[in-house]
């Protein structure tokens, strides 16, 4: 049999070749843009801003909420908080935009602002009620914004009449796309009052606290209109400390802090010496990188990469043609790459009642404007397949597989783009605002994060997993308190090191759950593995991409985590949030599962296809299969894996055992394929990555690994998996 590394093609270097041939022409297009842009008007805000409308007060209770949509408007004792009503905690994207109104990708989004807002089992919010309500503030508790990076959440909130989000705290990426489209954001409660009064509040009270690059970014009521501003000389990015040419860094650093440092741009930009005016002068040796970084550092970093899928691609797009030019061309497009990977199977699960609404032909659209930008802009997409139905695989999943290198920093349109940290890259999540500039400027703008170190020491049991791990780190008082927010997750010990990239991968993908900046892992022998027979790299040239990609002794962290392997034993989190986290031994009580569901960019890599089939393989053995009671649904996160599941004979083993097996695509985690629930009473065991209110259906859904989903689907009810010599697996 031919070796892993014969059957797969080096890809390490598609970008560089395909960008060498295409630079030149380029930038000649690409300064044709910038000098439109130079001639552009652009002021600040006013000083001060009055905020006239009423408040919304999420709360809790479903009838303080319908009363205020009634008219009333709700005390608010900022002097004592106890008498309050209780306010929500940990609303999710999901709550604010359900994935389906994500299909808009215009001002009709103003009509479905918390349509998904869960208080108990009631969703009190109607289609219209916000924007009727003539509301400018809306008010919740701990963790806003939580989930994904779709900024059709605030957008929606913007159009429909809301100026200033206040909270006990705010997630990174939400609170950036707010600060991106222009909306106001707050953890100042005094706030309400004064809005109410009708008092003119200083701009000030907004930027209070904020990094000098945020603060002008508020100014200017948005990223677009700051970065033109940036280009016309009317404002300045911060030096980073010891940035000068000859200085030496002397700072321990961590591991992210040296690839933040290697790829910030170093002197500020403005006409005549920046990359818009002298576009040659950025691609010099000198304009990117500093020798060292610490916390707090701000300014703006070169990307490596930066891709998007059909959510996120038509509204940037939109965005783009709006404000730069209908004929522009983005900057690089061989480092973009476009993907087709959350609705292929859309019209399988999409209700009547939603297609009336032309909801499905919305989703077509998506696809068609993606389409056309990327032929327009000779951008590689990674589309539906031609011959069969699917994708060519999750963007996460092919970025791992074909395009991401040790040391990079790659932004994505989606909160798990930190899933390539597996083999020790800076990668995060962005907005679309945040996603249409980079086609601009090839750059992103950092508040570089501290690092939070999570060290797994000693050896893990057989049937515990990656995602066990996680679920464990995500039921932390440290991460629910929101302490972990917008930090570098850095995984470690010697339980890590023992981990595949794949199983690395679950890790650093999740820690957009724990509400993290990015996840990571030191790059090592086993990367280095990766990159030479998953991706066909030379490994002389693959072990000195690694050298130096460690964190330095004496590196400082916000906080140490450190967990003992021994003692974590299999994990569900339960329905609601994934940090519900208990052990599946401490369910109190047999709980039967309706639907199981294996895939997405979490759990559809190589090794999560190995443990469904090591426990279906077990099944069978015994004259077992899935429970006539479930529904088990196996979707592979690329073509890759799907040519690795057929070469190990694992499709065959699948449906002998009764699962349905699914080509790539999102699906079911973004409600959008085979897998969601359909009742609320139904029980889903998932090995996706959420399970918030709504997100995969209306039913309740636990959150576990591979192994215990698969063990689940045929016992027929949520079970540890044992092998068949350990312990029979229970069921039909």
């Amino acid at each position: 049999m031919a070796s892993a590394t014969a059957l797969v093609r080096p890809r390490y270097n598609i970008l560089e070749d395909a960008g060498r041939s295409l630079q030149s022409l380029n930038w000649k297009l690409q300064v044709h843009v910038i000098n439109s842009l130079l001639e552009r008007k652009i002021e600040k805000r006013p000083d001060k801003v009055r905020l006239q409308g009423r408040i919304l007060f999420l709360t809790e209770d479903p009838e303080l909420i319908r009363r205020q949509l009634a008219g009333e408007d709700l005390p608010w004792d900022t002097t004592h908080p106890a008498n309050n009503p209780k306010l929500r905690d940990d609303i999710s994207t999901d709550e604010i935009t359900p994935a389906h109104y994500c299909f808009y990708f215009d001002e009709t989004l103003g009509e479905i602002p918390y349509l998904g807002l869960k208080c108990g089992s009631v969703t009190p919010i109607a289609r219209g009620d916000v924007k009727r309500g003539g509301f400018v503030c809306a008010v919740s508790g701990k963790r806003r914004g939580k989930g994904s990076s779709r900024e059709q959440s605030p957008y929606a909130e913007m159009c429909a009449g809301i100026r200033v989000v206040i909270a006990e705290n705010i997630e990174r990426i939400y609170k950036q796309n707010c600060q991106n489209l222009g909306l106001l954001t707050s953890t100042n409660f005094s706030l309400i009052d004064r809005i109410r009064g009708g008092e003119q509040i200083a701009l000030s009270e907004f930027t209070a606290g904020e990094d000098e690059i945020t603060r002008q970014v508020i100014e200017y009521g948005g990223l677009f209109p700051f970065n033109v501003a940036r280009m016309q000389g009317k404002v300045f990015l911060p030096a980073i400390a010891e940035a000068g040419r000859s200085a030496r860094s002397t700072r321990a650093m961590t591991l992210a802090e040296k690839i933040f440092a290697r790829h910030m741009i170093q002197s500020p930009d403005h006409v005549g010496t920046g990359a818009f005016a002298r576009p040659v002068e950025r691609n010099s040796p000198t304009a990117v990188g500093v020798p060292s970084v610490k916390p707090g550092d701000t300014g703006f970093a070169r990307a490596d990469l930066r891709f998007s899928h059909e959510y996120v691609t038509p509204m940037a797009a939109i965005f783009f043609e709006r404000y730069v030019g209908k004929d522009a061309k983005v900057n690089d497009p061989t480092t973009i790459i476009f993907f087709r990977d959350h609705l292929t199977f859309l019209d399988e699960v999409i209700s009547e009642e939603k297609k009336k609404l032309g909801l499905l032909d919305l989703a077509t659209q998506l696809k068609l404007k993606q389409q056309e930008f990327a032929k327009k802009q000779g951008i590689r997409l990674h589309g539906e397949l031609t011959d069969r139905k699917g994708s060519e695989g999750i963007c996460h999943s092919i970025v791992l597989e074909s395009y991401a290198l040790p040391g990079q920093l790659n932004i994505g349109s989606d909160s798990h783009t930190p899933h390539v940290g597996a083999i020790g890259c800076v990668a995060f999540g962005i907005g679309t605002t945040d996603v249409f500039n980079s086609w601009i400027t090839k750059d992103v703008r950092v508040k570089v994060p501290e690092s939070v170190r999570i060290v797994i020491r000693g050896k893990k049991h057989p049937n515990v997993t990656a995602k066990d791990f996680i679920l464990k780190i995500l039921s932390l008082d440290y991460v629910r308190s929101g302490k972990a927010l917008a930090k570098v997750m850095e995984y470690a010990g010697e339980a890590i090191e023992q981990l595949s990239v794949d199983e690395r991968a679950t890790m650093t993908n999740m820690a957009a759950e724990i509400g993290g900046f990015t996840g990571i892992v030191a790059p090592d022998k086993k990367a280095v593995d990766f990159l030479v027979e998953r991706r066909g790299m030379d490994r002389k040239k693959a072990q000195a991409m690694i050298e130096g990609l460690y964190s330095d002794p004496g590196a400082q962290y916000a906080h140490v985590i450190e967990l003992d392997a021994a003692e974590i034993t299999p994990m569900v989190a339960t329905p609601g949030d994934p940090g519900n986290g208990k052990y599946v031994r401490e369910l109190n009580t047999t709980v039967p599962v309706e639907i199981a569901y294996g895939g997405t960019c979490t759990a559809g890599k190589n090794e999560d296809m190995d443990m469904y089939a090591a426990v279906l393989a077990d099944a069978l053995k015994q004259g077992k299969r899935v429970a006539d009671s479930v529904k088990f649904y196996i979707q592979f996160g690329s073509q890759e894996t799907r040519e690795y599941c057929l070469r190990k004979g694992y499709i065959d083993i699948f449906q002998k055992a009764g699962a349905r097996v699914i080509e790539p695509s999102c699906g079911a985690c973004i409600n959008a394929g085979p897998g969601v629930s359909t009742r609320p009473d139904q029980i889903v065991i998932s090995a996706q990555n959420r399970n918030f209110p709504g997100r995969s259906g209306p039913g309740q859904m636990y959150l576990a690994s591979p192994l215990t989903v698969a063990a689940s689907a045929v016992a027929g009810y949520i079970v540890e998996y044992e092998p068949s010599e350990k312990r029979e697996l229970v069921g039909a």
